[in-house]
């Protein structure tokens, strides 16, 4: 049994003992966070918008997608006793993967250091996707903190999202790679909508000008609509929310940084939903395989 059919597998049992169906008209709002280029502080950024959301009374899952290098667990200092890979292993329930956080956040970790799970097929990429499509109980907000880079993972948890937040910093390598990201998105994946939060930068006013920057060779080159979504400042508290492995949003909540995730939570909780949202999160695997597309 390959791991796509022994996460299927699992997922049948699941609903069928727990009798419990979703709510009727209850669907998550999908946030897949993603930066293409590694250290853009995708990671914190995905961690302190799914706390600040749950501060708020939002339910809120948050899934680690980095499938093969997850750090999520050590951000909030969870020791999880099974991940996605003893999932995809028929190992453990769904159940006892979700780890409870602060503040009524969940928590779906990953595994690290595991390059079977780097290297997955699509089909099984997909697995991972239908299993939060069919998760018994929905939360109002995914929030997927998927890798860095531009692989198949990333682009299919971003393809399966409602909402594409791209998460950028005032370097050049994290320009160039931001661009490629949209540019594969866009040309190879139908996705035209991005959302934007400009990281680690000193002010609204330089957050703004590094959206411009990349703003401007996307509208130049490539049919996309970027949307601007805030900044995260430089902090000094948030390094050492991360030292102590904990969201800045808990640690220091009047913080710079820790308002500045709290005012990103409460936008992103009146986002409009997009011409492009796919209505579930399962719909990108669904309409892939659908056309033979995942092997």
């Amino acid at each position: 049994m390959n791991q796509a059919q022994g996460l299927d597998r699992i997922m049948q049992q699941l609903k069928s003992s727990m009798h419990m169906p979703p709510l009727p008209g209850r669907r998550p709002r999908v946030i897949a966070v993603t930066g293409g280029k590694g250290g853009v502080g995708k990671s914190c950024v995905a961690v302190n918008l799914a706390l600040a959301l749950a501060m708020s009374g939002r339910d809120t899952l948050l899934l680690d997608a980095d499938l093969g290098l997850a750090n999520v667990d050590v951000l909030l200092g969870l020791q999880p006793k099974c991940n996605i890979a003893n999932l995809l292993a028929g190992d453990c329930s769904i159940e006892e993967l979700v780890l409870p956080a602060p503040h009524g956040l969940k928590v779906v970790p990953a595994t690290s250091g595991k390059s079977s799970m780097v290297e997955m097929s699509r089909a099984e990429y997909a697995a991972v996707i239908r299993a939060f499509d069919d998760y018994p109980a929905p939360p109002e907000f995914l929030i997927v903190d998927t890798a860095a880079g531009i692989s198949a993972s990333v682009s299919m948890f971003s393809v399966a999202a409602d909402d594409v937040l791209l998460v950028a910093c005032d370097e050049p390598a994290s320009l160039t790679d931001a661009y490629a990201l949209v540019k594969v998105l866009a040309r190879e994946y139908d996705v035209h909508r991005f959302k934007v939060v400009a990281n680690m930068v000193y002010n609204a006013s330089h957050g703004r000008q590094l959206f411009d920057k990349l703003e401007r060779v996307t509208t130049r080159f490539l049919d996309v609509h970027l949307q601007f979504c805030g900044f995260i400042p430089h902090d000094e508290h948030l390094r050492r929310a991360v030292r102590r492995q904990m969201g800045v949003v808990d640690a220091w909540p009047g913080s710079p940084s820790a308002q500045a995730f709290k005012k990103l939570a409460m936008a992103a909780d009146k986002w409009e939903e997009s011409s492009e949202a796919h209505g579930r999160i399962g719909f990108f695997a669904e309409r892939r395989m659908s056309r033979g597309e995942v092997a």
